[in-house]
């Protein structure tokens, strides 16, 4: 076998479409359809296996493991986004690791784009109005909202994610903000964003908010309840990053006050929220079930890239998608 499947078979069956298992066959020596998983380490020969195709489900092998069963294993490619659960014994066994981050990006922006365009429309606030029978307030509340035209966005983390909607936002000639320790102004602008330097500028100045920071120590609990409390009147917050960066308290209690500012929250901390919390019941926030990520017939892209990123490598071309050790510190 130069080539498996390692995981969760289900996942592996769902991501990696049969037109990309064929081609990886034919590419990539892939044996067959088998999908392994850790507990045949030890039972089966991985010794001349040089490649891992994987997804969501990828298990958790020490770094003496990947030693031990895959002496001679050159690269794990993973179709789904975050690799940190893994990565890092394959790195310092000196495996390489290539990962869909991009391609799982893609359905983000697209949910955060709309969501950013329909908040700058008022849609939220005035169908809460009018659906509840109040269709003249939400008609009145409506005209409150500057629509998309030269509205400030703010966007938070300039990743993937980030980098990627910020494009896509200007299409829509929105004035984009960004907030990223790790971008310069220089990098910002050739985006088409203005770099903030503080958190408090970002909410003080923009009409929509959308997280986007990478899942890190640092960032947990950052959002403050004292920065949605600078949020400009008639204005809405957005998180598809991660719940725990937000201090879910400290927005709930501007909420409660605030009735003008709204919050979609696609991830909360816990997930889901705990029975009786009040996101569940404030008029003002909509969840939804973790759903920006790839979806449907979404999770095929993402095999796909891994597919063209094998063949690339057997080519000798650059690869697009390859983690290294040092950008695990600022990834998702």
């Amino acid at each position: 076998m130069r080539s498996i499947f390692l995981g969760d078979g289900f996942q592996i069956g769902r991501v990696y479409h049969r037109n990309v298992a064929a081609l990886l066959k034919e590419e990539a020596g892939l044996a067959s359809d088998t999908v392994f998983s850790s507990a045949d380490l030890g039972v089966k020969d991985f010794s001349g296996v040089e490649y891992v195709f994987s997804t969501w489900g990828m298990p958790v092998i020490a770094e003496e493991d990947v030693r031990k069963f895959f002496p001679n294993l050159k690269a794990v490619f993973y179709a789904a986004g975050s690799v940190k659960h893994f990565a890092p014994a394959f790195l310092k066994a000196g495996v390489r690791v290539f990962s869909a981050w991009k391609a799982n990006a893609v359905p983000v922006i697209e949910y955060a784009c709309s969501q950013i365009l329909l908040a700058n429309k008022g849609f939220f606030h005035s169908s809460l109005l009018a659906s509840g029978g109040d269709y003249r307030g939400g008609a009145s509340v409506f005209g409150r909202f500057p629509g998309n035209y030269g509205c400030p966005v703010g966007i938070i983390g300039a990743g993937a994610i980030g980098s990627g909607l910020i494009r896509k936002l200007k299409e829509h000639r929105l004035d984009v903000y960004v907030y990223d320790p790790f971008i310069t102004a220089e990098k910002a602008a050739e985006l088409g964003a203005v770099k903030v330097d503080t958190l408090e500028v970002l909410f003080s100045t923009c009409r929509t908010v959308s997280n986007h920071s990478a899942n890190i120590e640092s960032t947990k609990g950052m959002l403050t309840g004292s920065l949605f409390a600078m949020l400009p009147e008639y204005s809405t917050f957005i998180n598809t990053g991660r719940g725990a960066q937000v201090d879910e308290k400290g927005l709930v209690k501007v909420l409660e006050a605030r009735k003008d500012i709204f919050a979609i929250l696609d991830v909360t901390w816990p997930e889901p929220p705990e029975k009786g919390h009040l996101f569940y019941s404030l008029p003002n926030v909509i969840l939804t079930p973790h759903i920006a990520g790839s979806s449907g017939s979404e999770v095929r892209r993402m095999a796909e890239y891994m597919a063209e990123e094998f063949i690339a490598l057997k080519n000798g071309a650059a690869p697009r998608y390859e983690v290294t050790g040092d950008m695990l510190a600022s990834m998702a």
